[in-house]
């Protein structure tokens, strides 16, 4: 599992109902369906950890090793 948190970059404040979706790099991962974050800013992925990037809201946000908890800005 993967959770990413949003938080907005001026306030530190969680961003809740953010559209989230992960980019995964390798053969037969892609891209996962998109989740919104809840009111701590936190979105859920089923996935399994791997080299791959973030997106909020359609926009790439973090590159790199996916696993655990990932906190983004925005």
């Amino acid at each position: 599992m993967v959770t990413v948190r949003v938080l907005y970059g001026d306030t530190g404040k969680a961003a809740e109902s953010a559209k989230v979706s992960l980019g995964f790099s390798g053969l037969l991962r892609g891209v996962t369906r998109d989740e919104f974050t809840d009111r701590n800013g936190d979105a859920h992925f089923d996935a399994e950890p791997g080299t791959g990037k973030v997106f909020v809201k359609g926009k790439k946000v973090h590159e790199g090793y996916l696993s655990g908890k990932v906190i983004v800005y925005i």
